[in-house]
């Protein structure tokens, strides 16, 4: 359930910065979708990865154990989640054709995520590409049930929209840090672990100077907290990765998700302060 959370979470504060409010549909039918994703890709994982394989944790267990239940019950939220789309979330607003012109994209992006995690099944070194698209489809299906409410701006509005590509980054380097840190406590190679240490640092190094430019340049001021709200878990991101050893596997993963919805507070402070 973390990942809807995160997903549901960030909605809200797409939302605040860009609509300033949302109908409660567009998060229950986010929530499903993302859930009914995260599902089939762990039973993928199950199914495609051998059984010794080091990247086969506890959740995949649970998967495995409950494949049955769970993949009926991925049929009947995704359908729920098509029939959402179609006869209750804003085509009666915004109109079928822009509605579709939003979900094409997202479907595009899904489609090729999973392609991508397919093809990568059987190799153990860390996906960076299939992260960093990861990241865009998250942010984007997360974003895009705000933004298709503003109007006339379109999907690629959406695209370049800073909101979006910093969060985009934020998700891609939670995703390779837990990566990250499995792998390097499977092997001994100091470089190695040089190599990857730097590859999680430079990205969020690069976020946050992203993140503090892109506040910058809000010259309304509006979009500034939720600017903040992504250096805020890109730094606690950084924290725990500097910590880590002081942490189990699943403890990591669960902090590492913790960090994204963290800055939540904060930002509502601060937007219903302007």
């Amino acid at each position: 359930m973390d990942a809807p959370i995160v997903a549901v979470v960030w909605l809200g504060m797409f939302a605040r910065v860009w609509l300033g409010y949302l109908e409660w549909q567009s998060y229950l039918a986010l929530g499903l979708a993302v859930w009914v994703i995260y599902v089939v890709d762990r039973i993928l994982d199950v199914k495609l990865l051998h059984a010794d394989d080091p990247r086969l944790g506890p959740r995949h267990a649970f998967v495995k154990r409950n494949q049955k239940k769970l993949g009926w019950l991925a049929v009947a939220a995704g359908l729920g989640c098509v029939f959402m789309a179609f006869f209750v979330l804003p085509s009666r607003l915004i109109g079928l054709p822009t509605e579709i012109g939003y979900l094409l994209p997202a479907g595009i992006l899904t489609f090729v995520f999973f392609s991508m995690n397919l093809a990568s099944a059987g190799n153990p070194e860390i996906p960076h590409l299939r992260n960093l698209l990861a990241g865009v489809t998250f942010s984007f299906g997360t974003a895009m049930l705000a933004h298709m409410h503003i109007g006339s701006e379109g999907v690629f509005h959406l695209l370049q929209s800073r909101e979006m590509l910093c969060f985009a980054l934020l998700c891609a380097v939670n995703i390779s840090a837990i990566h990250f840190w499995e792998q390097s406590r499977q092997s001994r190679d100091e470089d190695f672990k040089a190599a990857h240490e730097l590859a999680l640092t430079l990205p969020l190094g690069v976020l946050g100077a992203a993140c503090i430019l892109s506040a910058g340049m809000d010259e309304e001021t509006t979009g500034r907290p939720f600017f903040y709200a992504v250096l805020i878990s890109a730094a606690l991101l950084f924290i725990l990765n500097r910590q880590r050893e002081r942490f189990s596997m699943d403890a990591l993963r669960v902090l590492a998700d913790v960090a994204l919805v963290a800055p939540f507070p904060i930002f509502w402070l601060l937007s219903s302060s302007r």
